[in-house]
């Protein structure tokens, strides 16, 4: 790196194969609007979802196009919703155990995995790093960086309720996808909006995703500030 250049350093999104796809592609495109890099890690069982979510296949050697594809669309499957840029995203292949985000030494401000499943968590909260999305995590852990962790499995049992404990004890902050109604959602992309701004907030990444608390009664039905 010449001197005065500036180093990359981008977020790491990991998806996982639990179902809201529609939740990454929410987080993704917020950090490419604050102006922050991505790296992303996408998990051999989030292809499958997000096959059957949004009938997008994501492959290797098309991945920026078929990214593109899937950051344009809605929540509610309409293609062609959202204009995105991804010139500010790297994709890793998640088999890849020698990829940048393995290593500790690789500059990155933290990780959100988005969605995580019950197996990514316990995956990452027992250090198997079985894949690159395990991995990173648990190199941002022992980075003591900022890891977010949005499960989104219901109903949690005992043994995934203990393993998010472990990540809570570790330093990671577990944000369950549970959208609100307060912001006076009128869509379902407000509910995956609000999540997705709930993931940026653990991150302290800064947002507009969706309306926030003042302290009034009713505010939620007042949509003119929306």
């Amino acid at each position: 790196m010449n001197a005065g250049e500036t180093q990359r350093a981008p977020w790491i999104v990991g998806v996982s194969g639990a179902s809201g796809t529609p939740y990454a592609a929410a987080v993704l495109r917020a950090l490419l609007d604050a102006g922050e890099a991505a790296d992303l890690v996408v998990s051999r069982a989030s292809r499958l979802t997000l096959l059957d979510e949004t009938g997008i296949s994501f492959r290797d050697a098309h991945w920026q196009e078929d990214l593109r594809e899937w950051l344009a669309r809605g929540a509610d499957g309409k293609p062609g919703t959202f204009d995105v840029d991804v010139s500010g995203v790297r994709y890793w292949n998640a088999g890849d155990l020698a990829a940048g985000p393995s290593s500790g030494s690789y500059p990155a401000k933290g990780m959100l995995v988005v969605p995580a499943s019950t197996a990514a968590v316990a995956g990452v909260a027992l250090g198997l790093s079985k894949d690159l999305l395990q991995r990173a995590a648990s190199v941002t852990l022992k980075e003591r960086r900022p890891l977010v962790v949005a499960v989104r499995e219901a109903p949690l049992n005992g043994q995934t309720l203990r393993h998010l404990v472990a990540l809570d004890d570790a330093g990671a902050s577990v944000v369950p996808a549970s959208p609100a109604f307060y912001a006076g959602a009128t869509h379902i992309q407000d509910l995956v909006d609000f999540v997705a701004g709930r993931v940026l907030d653990a991150a302290g990444v800064g947002h507009g995703l969706y309306r926030r608390w003042k302290g009034e009664l009713g505010g939620g039905a007042d949509r003119t500030d929306r």
